[in-house]
């Protein structure tokens, strides 16, 4: 009897230990391992026609917009996930986005954009929601930061 509960304790450790490394299969192939994590609780609410598409047409828009400028890209951005609902912002060059700080630059950057949107000037937020609100407007629930190489920073949008 001792032998069955020792048995199928190892098997529910390891259910467990393949759940997270499904849930954590990104990370060390697009960024290193989580240093730090946050959560955010967001003034927004999940829009309810967003969906994988809809954040994958944000995702492609916002990469578009970026390759369109004259200098070369500071980061890359893609959604993963089964529903595209992780966003992972990984830098292209040494020295970008390897503290919380620069980290936090980045987003602040992007609230600026996301701040000209039709979208914010529509529900009259502009001067409230953050680029976190808009990722949580449009479906996504973690978004993560790298510099590609040590760093890597897991807000987690509730």
């Amino acid at each position: 009897m001792k032998a069955m509960k020792i048995a199928l304790a190892g098997f529910v450790l390891s259910l467990v230990a393949t759940a997270a490394a499904a849930d954590e299969r990104h990370e060390g192939y697009y960024y290193p391992e989580i240093s730090s994590t946050e959560e955010y609780v967001s003034r927004a609410a999940k829009l309810e026609d967003s969906s994988r598409s809809r954040r994958i047409g944000f995702v492609t828009g916002l990469t578009k917009f970026i390759y369109d400028q004259p200098y070369p890209p500071q980061f890359a951005i893609f959604a993963k996930g089964e529903d595209a609902e992780k966003l992972i912002v990984v830098a292209t060059g040494d020295g970008q986005f390897n503290t919380i700080y620069r980290a936090r630059a980045l987003f602040a950057s992007l609230t600026a954009l996301a701040r000209l949107s039709p979208l914010f000037r529509e529900f009259a937020v502009e001067e409230y929601f953050t680029f976190f609100d808009l990722a949580k407007l449009l479906g996504f629930t973690q978004i993560t930061v790298s510099d590609g190489d040590t760093f890597a920073h897991r807000i987690e949008i509730r």
